[in-house]
């Protein structure tokens, strides 16, 4: 008596996929990657591929004429990190973020305050306010050369003139005030927005609590320092932030009022990098000192985010 063994058929290739197919579209409906995979696509498309080939062109010889393109490692970072030039237009930066960064965030608290408690023509003191930060970087620039440059001739040295004082300051083209100019030109183009954020988190402070405090006896001040400074630490934190990394990305302004002058003393990174790469026609060289730069603004991001996080428990 022999045995006999049943074999299954095995399934037609097209019902074996019919069930995968259906459950890879399930998978794909159910976490909705069927719906971010457009964003997916531009994402990767236009930030991880750049990202990736600013890499590899930073580990070559590449230059603008399509010459060089050799491997050379980490020769272009070990260059970057001994040019003086680029610790130099580092510096620039990081003093550049240090001078604005203060005034833009007391400035925009300011500013909220006073709108939030005016009562005759609010909506003229906001628009008026804000609406610098609405024009393009251009139209700042050229502005603020025609007031204040150059010298003696300029709106700014006009004004002084007119009160007897005739002080000859080279606004643009002194070194000790330069960069002062390009930090005055930029608190008064950009501080709408501090202004905006700030105004936004005064409104959403219950009225409450500030009659409450009035009701205990609490005077005007008491209830600023008490209820209104504590209540906006949130958003001044996220205010600064915001300042900091923006300060850090400086160019358009410092190109179109100083060309980084005088002798390079407002010339910040990213108007180095441009430098290298676009007139000295190095693009290795130039995308390694953007990815130092990227580092420090890592490093940055990562410093703020640690001191945030504390803050907000601090605050619980």
């Amino acid at each position: 008596m022999t045995a006999t063994t049943t074999v299954a058929a095995p399934a037609a290739p097209d019902e074996a996929a019919a069930p995968r197919a259906v459950g890879v579209r399930r998978r794909w409906t159910e976490h909705g990657l069927l719906f971010i995979a457009p964003f997916l696509l531009v994402y990767a498309l236009f930030l991880i591929w750049p990202l990736a080939s600013g890499v590899g062109m930073s580990l070559s010889s590449d230059n603008i004429s399509g010459a060089g393109g050799e491997f050379i490692g980490f020769d272009n970072y070990a260059e970057a990190l001994r040019d003086p030039n680029v610790w130099s237009s580092m510096w620039n930066t990081v003093w550049f973020t240090i001078l604005s960064t203060v005034p833009l965030v007391l400035t925009g608290m300011v500013l909220a305050l006073l709108a939030h408690h005016l009562r005759v023509v609010q909506w003229l003191w906001r628009l008026s306010w804000f609406a610098p930060f609405l024009l393009p970087s251009g139209v700042v620039g050229l502005l603020f050369l025609w007031v204040i440059f150059p010298s003696d001739f300029g709106f700014a040295d006009q004004l002084l003139a007119s009160f007897g004082l005739h002080p000859g300051i080279g606004w643009l083209t002194d070194e000790r005030y330069a960069m002062l100019s390009i930090v005055l030109a930029t608190v008064w183009w950009t501080v709408g927005f501090n202004f905006l954020l700030y105004l936004a988190a005064l409104q959403s402070i219950p009225q409450h609590l500030y009659e409450a405090a009035e009701l205990d006896g609490a005077g005007a001040r008491q209830r600023l320092l008490r209820i209104t400074l504590p209540m906006l630490r949130r958003t001044t934190g996220v205010v600064v932030v915001l300042q900091v990394l923006a300060s850090l990305k400086i160019f358009d302004q410092v190109y179109i009022m100083t060309g980084g002058g005088p002798d390079a003393s407002t010339r910040p990174i990213l108007q180095y990098v441009y430098q290298a790469g676009f007139t000295g026609y190095r693009i290795g060289y130039a995308s390694a000192v953007s990815y130092i730069f990227f580092a420090l603004i890592v490093i940055v991001s990562l410093v703020q985010l640690r001191l945030s996080r504390r803050n907000g428990e601090e605050c619980k």
